[in-house]
């Protein structure tokens, strides 16, 4: 897998993480590249499920013949729209590549900081909420604590 690249989407199921998504499948994914999706949930009281098993060191990785099963992902606690699965099923295909999911639980700005430097990724795109400078110190983004515009 030496000469192959991995690209990192960071994605929360929302529009502007499906965005991101697509950007990256249109301007950065090339045949034989790896989709690295990488979802953060909060922190919680988790007593079921898979995420006992891996609360500090995030999930292992999961193929997307895996997290296309709602089932699966159910042991996860996450549930993923349609469209996302969609987007990443029809790359998949067209662009032959390889989709995995990582998820974490905790803090998404530590939690990104964490996959970055624990997945062999080449590069991450992370989507924004559009918020000017003022919403964004208030409410808190994790695109401006973790990245810088390129």
């Amino acid at each position: 897998m030496d000469g192959e690249r991995r690209v990192g989407v960071a994605v929360d199921f929302s529009s502007c993480s499906r965005k991101a998504l697509k950007w990256a499948i249109d301007n950065i994914i090339r045949k034989g590249d790896f989709l690295v999706l990488i979802t953060v949930r909060p922190d919680g009281d988790y007593e079921d499920g898979e995420m006992q098993l891996w609360r500090t060191t995030g999930s292992p990785l999961i193929p997307m013949v895996e997290f296309a099963d709602p089932h699966t992902l159910k042991k996860y606690g996450i549930k993923p729209d349609a469209e996302t699965i969609d987007i990443v099923t029809t790359a998949a295909a067209q662009k032959e590549i390889t989709v995995l999911l990582k998820i974490y639980w905790g803090d998404a700005r530590e939690k990104i900081c964490e996959a970055i430097d624990h997945i062999p990724i080449s590069c991450l795109v992370i989507g924004n909420r559009g918020l000017g400078k003022i919403k964004r110190a208030i409410l808190g983004s994790v695109c401006g604590f973790d990245c810088v515009d390129v």
